[in-house]
């Protein structure tokens, strides 16, 4: 058994972060990962399907040059873009800079599943790991596959299949339509395939404002794709006849497709981690934290796994806080610092050598500078990358309503706007705000548009700094832009 500082436990965007600020702090870190340092969000999420969407969103952008300035033909070919995510996203799916950047930082690096065995103690591969200040997990989420009878026996794709594709399919059916199988949906129809989206709830992207998955529905079926919304798969089947085929019952209706995409959610593995030494349940959906993403004495957790929200940004936002958090403890866990300077090293494999003493003393400085507020989600944003994007920050109306909350809610369609009126073909979208009317804040908002995900940051802010309606309908805003549509659904509020 060695004796560390701290031991970080899956390396995905979260875990990375963690693990190489408390290296950079001074602190003795291993960082564990079973797969690639980075996570899914640069390998198979984030990054290279934004890859995929900007190259399909270009295609669409040639076909609509008629009408507005010219002629135009469009071919598209999927290849550039399977290139480019080897080459500039994935490195051909190796983590070998990524693995090299954290043990620069000082970092050591383990490749394997870690888990509890001792309220303190990580195994990993046989080998174990006693942890003096922290232990951290970050070993976020993969995708969820529905038990749906036949499924299991076919070669389905998950996200990971769709983004290390090589060529788009000739026909593809979507199971799930929520942010990733609609973003993918629509950039693999956009490169030619014949898609159809199949989602069990009453309409796409069920998580969003009703208004927003209608939009995306409508602009998904005037670009020839297929919705069916309401809609049960009660069966898969799969035959190798002439180059692959799949047969999906929907409703009793069989459909087929070439290729199928199963993008019905993510799923967590508390069972694994060991987390009962603690006092986490093995059945548990997510780690239980608090605001400080403390789970129990010297047990910190971060990222997907939390069940705050499946995002990157969640992921790093929680990092920066559970950072500061370990930073500010002792090497016994307890908060506010060792009472003897270097007090958390007379238990180590090292004893109290000066390097020792040396991180402690540098991990303390580093605590002194940093010290966020504690973990807020009220103000949450969230984006899908479809055309047009849709982003969304706090709460939707629903929620608002059964929060209790006496609520206005104002609208502007960006069609209407002098902005969206001037960008006229792909300017489907629109903006809402919802306001507190006891408070004059704004509680959520969703600006969909062809740049949402952009004209939501205004929102964000207004929604996380509780600023007045009164103080944002007396800004000036710029003309003719996007963001001025904001201006419109405030003096729409009612």
């Amino acid at each position: 058994m060695k004796t560390v500082d701290v031991v970080v436990v899956g390396m995905g965007p979260g875990g990375e972060a963690v693990a190489g600020s408390l290296a950079k702090a001074g602190l003795d870190v291993v960082g564990i990962e079973a797969e690639l340092v980075g996570g899914e969000c640069p390998y198979w999420g984030c990054v290279p399907s934004k890859m995929m969407i900007r190259a399909a969103n270009l295609l669409a952008e040639g076909g609509r040059i008629p009408g507005m300035a010219g002629a135009s033909s469009v071919d598209p070919d999927f290849a550039p873009v399977a290139e480019r995510i080897r080459a500039e996203a994935t490195d051909n799916w190796d983590d070998q800079v990524a693995v090299d950047r954290f043990v620069e930082q000082g970092g050591t690096f383990v490749r394997g599943k870690g888990r509890l065995v001792d309220t303190d103690i990580v195994e990993v591969d046989g080998e174990q790991f006693r942890a003096r200040r922290a232990i951290v997990f970050a070993t976020g989420t993969r995708a969820a596959v529905p038990p749906i009878s036949g499924l299991s026996d076919t070669p389905f794709w998950t996200n990971r299949e769709a983004i290390s594709a090589t060529e788009a399919p000739e026909s593809l059916i979507v199971v799930g339509g929520g942010a990733i199988g609609s973003e993918l949906a629509q950039a693999f129809s956009r490169f030619g395939a014949d898609v159809t989206v199949v989602e069990g709830a009453d309409r796409l992207l069920p998580y969003e404002e009703p208004a927003a998955g209608e939009l995306i529905a409508d602009v998904f079926e005037s670009e020839g794709m297929v919705v069916r919304t309401g809609a049960a798969v009660d069966a898969v089947s799969y035959s190798d006849d002439g180059g692959g085929r799949f047969t999906v019952t929907v409703n009793g209706e069989e459909l087929t497709a070439q290729k199928l995409l199963i993008a019905t959610g993510r799923r967590t593995d508390v069972a694994s981690l060991g987390l009962d030494h603690v006092g986490v349940p093995a059945d548990a959906r997510f780690i239980p934290v608090d605001d400080r993403l403390h789970v129990a004495q010297k047990v910190w957790a971060v990222g997907d796994i939390t069940g705050k929200g499946a995002f990157t940004h969640v992921a790093m936002y929680q990092a920066g806080i559970a950072t500061a958090a370990i930073l500010a403890t002792d090497s016994d866990g307890g908060v506010g610092g060792s009472s003897d300077g270097a007090g958390g090293v007379a238990g180590s494999d090292s004893g109290t050598s000066s390097e020792s003493t040396r991180s402690e003393e540098s991990a303390t400085d580093s605590a002194s500078s940093v010290s966020p507020a504690p973990a807020d989600y009220s103000s949450l944003p969230r984006v899908t990358f479809t055309d047009p994007e849709v982003g969304s920050v706090g709460m939707t109306e629903e929620q608002a309503r059964d929060a209790g909350l006496d609520i206005r809610v104002g609208r502007a369609d960006v069609p209407s706007t002098a902005r969206g009126w001037i960008h006229k073909a792909g300017n489907e979208g629109f903006i809402q705000v919802i306001e507190d009317s006891t408070t004059g804040t704004l509680v959520g908002a969703t600006s969909i548009g062809p740049v949402g995900g952009e004209v939501l940051g205004a929102l964000v802010v207004a929604v996380h700094a509780k600023v007045p309606v009164a103080t944002l309908t007396s800004m000036i805003y710029a003309y003719p832009t996007f963001h001025r549509g904001i201006e419109d659904a405030l003096n729409d509020l009612s």
